[in-house]
């Protein structure tokens, strides 16, 4: 039998013990149901009891939760199990330094990544120019960026945020819908509304956007424009064709940064019609200033139950695509 050993992690006051534990320990349950080791508390000591290389995860668990409240930042089951995940996991990445990135806050709630490989998003966001972010629903493509884009322009490193997305559904019926451009397209644009209004004030939002500070349009609108120190996003890129995509990259101008997001398996191209995004990686892969994000299931951050839908998702094509 195993040696038991023993870890004290010292909690600095009585507030941080508290919210460390959360309330009536719901946060300190989901710890003691991830791990086999005895956890005690006694005044500021957490005392850890167990097989060695356990109970030091146990304790850097709790520490990298101390560095989260340090930084002022509320600690949430999620995150906890989140923690958990990532000590006990393979990335080279500490919980304190994902939950410590924040890109905005607005309406006293904090905006940035919560996995490691939306951390990995927006640090390549940060350095490149154009950045691919390819993955299933949920993983926060979408959001992160228009929260990049938006403290972008609140830092005034860039004059302007362009949205835009294929509206595929409308084909070229566009003109026969009716009212004016932003009517007919709505639809199709109403998931970057929704981001922009959980990030900005809607009087804020709907001056930005008469003084075309905020342009939102569909990916047709952009031919034949050159977006110079401007923040582009094109999201639903999977709807894309690879002439469509030509045509988008080659509107960067001068002073601007580009977000690419997607997701490959859900594609609603008329069929015999080759999605953009599938090639792009292939053809930029290797040039200076542009990166490709992989997302996955690991990353969804909606409800739990989402990322066992995409997994299972996932078997099921994987399943399909051997048989094949």
């Amino acid at each position: 039998m195993a040696d038991i050993k023993e870890i004290k992690v010292v909690v600095p006051d009585d507030q941080a013990m508290v919210e460390l534990l959360g309330h009536q320990d719901q946060l300190l349950k989901i710890i003691e149901d991830k791990f086999n080791s005895t956890i005690l508390v006694r005044g500021n000591e957490i005392t850890i009891k167990g097989n060695a290389g356990e109970i030091e995860a146990v304790a850097t668990v709790f520490r990298e939760l101390l560095n989260v409240l340090s930084n002022g930042q509320h600690l949430t089951p999620q995150k906890v199990e989140h923690s958990v995940e990532l000590v006990l996991g393979d990335d080279q990445i500490s919980p304190s330094s994902i939950y410590s990135d924040i890109i905005i806050t607005h309406r006293r709630k904090a905006i940035g990544p919560k996995t490691a490989g939306q951390k990995e998003y927006i640090d390549a966001i940060r350095k490149s120019t154009v950045t691919f972010s390819i993955g299933p629903a949920g993983t926060g493509k979408t959001y992160l960026a228009m929260a990049m884009a938006v403290r972008a322009l609140k830092d005034k490193t860039i004059g302007r945020i362009i949205l835009t997305r294929p509206a595929v559904e409308a084909g070229e019926r566009l003109g026969y819908l009716p009212g004016d451009l932003y009517q007919k397209v709505d639809p199709y644009l109403r998931p970057l509304y929704d981001a922009l209004y959980d990030m900005m004030d809607a009087e804020q939002f709907q001056h930005l956007m008469e003084r075309g500070t905020i342009e939102v349009a569909p990916l047709a609108y952009m031919r034949g424009r050159t977006l110079n120190d401007s923040f582009i996003i094109l999201d639903e890129a999977q709807n894309t064709s690879p002439e469509q995509m030509k045509m988008f990259l080659t509107r960067l101008g001068f002073g601007s940064k580009v977000v690419v997001t997607g997701d490959a398996t859900q594609i609603d191209l008329p069929q015999g019609q080759h999605s953009g995004l599938l090639v792009i990686e292939k053809i930029l892969t290797g040039i200076d200033g542009i990166s490709f994000v992989h997302l996955t299931a690991r990353d969804v951050v909606r409800h739990k139950l989402v990322q066992r839908i995409v997994e299972a998702y996932k078997q099921h094509d994987d399943e399909r695509g051997s048989k094949k």
